[in-house]
Formats: C-alpha cells, structure tokens, sequence
C-alpha cells in the first residue's frame, strides 16, 4: 500500500462520513398555513386571547423584548421551509425547535396571542422574539416596535 492509497482511502471515509451524517440531518420542507387547530379563539375584537386556562400550563416561561417583522420579508422562505406570511400567527425565535407553539402576553397591556415557530431570529441584541405582523397587531405592539413580552411554551414543536 503506498501513501496515495491510504490518501485516498481516508479523502472516501471522509466523504461517505459526510454522506451519512448530511442525511440523518436532513430538514423536511413543507408549507403548513394558519394557527394550529388546538389554539384558543380569539376573546375579544383585537384578537387578543384572555387570562391564560388551566388547560394550557406552560412548559416554560421566559421574559424578554419582543419585535417584529414584516413587508420586508413577506414572501421569502423562512428557516423551515415555509414561505413566511406576514398574516399569519407565526415567530422567529433562535433556539425553539420548528412548531413550538408559545403564548406571548404583552407586559404592558397584558394582550395574548398564540404563535408557531417557523423561523430563526432575531438576529437583534437583547431581543427574544420576532414576531410577524399579524401577532404583532394582536398584541397591539405595532406602534412602539418592541416591547417586553412573557413567553410561555405551550407545546414543543417536533422541528419541523
């Protein structure tokens, strides 16, 4: 065996290592649309969902800012896959498997809504949570940008 052997041998280990990782790593890509069908209804005009129920205890709790986005990224393709809909009750958060689905209560006007993960950020310092324009309306966050929201985890989504 010489030294060009063993090379090659190692540069194939190499790419079949790769291979296999590369493929237990894949990410399914698909379009889902609306709330998930096991979130509450809307309590009152602007949306906003009452006092959290018993029925949906937190898994975890966070406080932190929020923000949003919106116009400049409708359209595009979220981290998931999705193509992100500035009308739908969904976030970026940066750690959230795909599909989490998370309560944000506004601090200052205790407003809720219920979002699903679909994307990564925000890519701000300091900030927890981008919100898209839909539940930024509902939590009526729009006029200042940011504001410090509780996050409760309703249910950890699968990361899809």
């Amino acid at each position: 065996m010489t030294c060009s052997d063993d090379g090659t041998r190692r540069r194939a280990g190499i790419v079949l290592l790769a291979v296999l990782i590369s493929s237990c790593a894949s990410n399914p890509r698909f379009v889902t649309r609306g709330e998930p069908a096991s979130a509450p209804k809307a309590a009152n005009s602007s949306g906003a969902t009452a006092a959290p129920t018993s029925s949906e205890k937190p898994l975890l709790t966070l406080e932190g800012t929020a923000s949003y986005y919106a116009s400049d990224f409708h359209g595009r393709t979220t981290s998931n896959g999705e193509t992100f809909d500035m009308n739908e009750l969904t976030a970026a958060h940066r750690t959230f498997p795909f599909g989490t689905r998370i309560r944000v209560t506004n601090l200052e006007n205790n407003l809720q809504v219920i979002v699903r993960v679909n994307d990564r950020g925000p890519f701000v310092e300091g900030r927890l949570i981008d919100l898209s324009l839909a539940a930024a309306k509902r939590i009526d966050l729009i006029k200042t940008g940011t504001t410090k929201v509780r996050l409760e985890v309703l249910e950890w989504g699968k990361g899809e």
